[in-house]
């Protein structure tokens, strides 16, 4: 099985998560659209351990650090659905997103349209702040409302046990992961923590 790890904004951890999935399945990453610098295939790439895994080229790279569908305007180009193609492999593949469900790749579709178009189950990463209530139930009715597979929702940051409670209880979704705020990140870390979401996986 492949899966879509997809977020409720930028910056919610999506790459941290991404290498801790690829390490605890031992799957293949590949990372569909790239804006900007560095590239999150180098940092998976840099923090898995294991020899199984492999890193696919991005489908689309764009210099600059925007919305892919702005990315791609400003180099004069087109991202469609039809861009993806799943990497030939007999591996599953971990599969990471650009930014939240909604974020446009082109005038028409969103990130979330490359998981449907791929048919890849989501794993949801979540980050606690004031306000991801919010955004993280709207973004599970989205969704809901459109019939999206969901594996399951990882929690990334500083633990609030109100917060991860009201959206356990709305979303139904199974919490694969707590993560607390790392004050380290390196290959150690990162196979810790797969190991504590496989603890979760195949409950």
């Amino acid at each position: 099985m492949n899966y879509f790890v997809t977020a409720i904004g930028t910056d919610s951890g999506k790459t941290l998560i991404s290498a801790i999935l690829t390490e605890a399945l031992q799957a293949d990453y590949w990372k569909p659209i790239q804006s900007g610098q560095p590239r999150d295939t180098d940092t998976v790439k840099d923090l898995v351990s294991n020899t199984i895994t492999r890193f696919h080229p991005e489908t689309h790279l764009f210099k600059i650090p925007v919305s892919p569908h702005a990315a791609a305007k400003y180099e004069h180009l087109t991202v469609q659905l039809d861009d993806f193609v799943l990497p030939e492999t007999t591996n599953e593949i971990i599969i990471e997103g650009a930014g939240g469900v909604l974020v446009p790749i082109n005038d028409n579709d969103f990130v979330i349209d490359i998981a449907k178009e791929l048919g890849c189950p989501i794993i949801l990463v979540a980050n606690l702040y004031l306000g991801s209530i919010n955004h993280t139930l709207l973004t599970v009715d989205y969704l809901k409302r459109n019939q999206i597979p969901v594996k399951g929702i990882i929690f990334n940051g500083e633990s609030n046990l109100e917060s991860e409670t009201i959206i356990e209880k709305h979303s139904g979704y199974k919490v694969l992961l707590r993560l607390p705020k790392l004050s380290m990140i390196n290959k150690e870390i990162i196979k810790y923590w797969g190991d504590e979401l496989l603890l979760n996986w195949y409950e």
